[in-house]
């Protein structure tokens, strides 16, 4: 897609990425039962944005945002062979997108931020029933490193 720029979000993009946190959400819920019930926010976008250590970043198309996502750097568990590692999330890819490569745009945005920060390991966590997200990260090298397990007694 030549005609997609990446590019760091800025304040003025907020609005929209509010926007898409909201149907990140939506689409999260079906696999998530503990989600709790709007207003909910995974959030806080405005810190991410004016902080130096996450990077925002957004695909534009013809000056309309179509994808997002973002990296921080995290204190890596103290047994591992790395001692930090760039955490991903907030991706998300306006539906009319999806599929044309724009993700793996913005994972290796992503990725050379991490890089330049020293940040060779890259992680994220996705729903083991959002088929289609995982495909997608696999299309970008990504796999499937442990399950989290959760029991809720009533």
């Amino acid at each position: 897609m030549d005609d997609i720029r990446i590019r760091e979000a800025t304040p003025d993009d907020l609005e929209t990425l509010l926007d898409f946190e909201k149907e990140l959400i939506k689409a999260e819920r079906p696999f998530d039962e503990c989600i709790r019930e709007d207003p909910v926010h995974y959030y806080d976008l405005q810190s991410f944005i004016n902080d130096d250590g996450v990077a925002v970043m957004v695909a534009e198309q013809g000056g309309r945002i179509v994808s997002s996502g973002y990296a921080r750097s995290k204190k890596a568990r103290s047994y591992l062979d790395h001692d930090k590692y760039a955490y991903l999330g907030f991706m998300y890819t306006v539906p009319e997108f999806r599929g044309k490569g724009i993700n793996i745009m913005i994972i290796e945005s992503l990725t050379s931020w991490a890089l330049q920060r020293g940040l060779s390991e890259l992680r994220l966590t996705v729903y083991h029933e959002n088929i289609p997200a995982i495909k997608a990260y696999e299309k970008a090298g990504f796999k499937k490193h442990i399950i989290e397990m959760r029991r809720r007694k009533t």
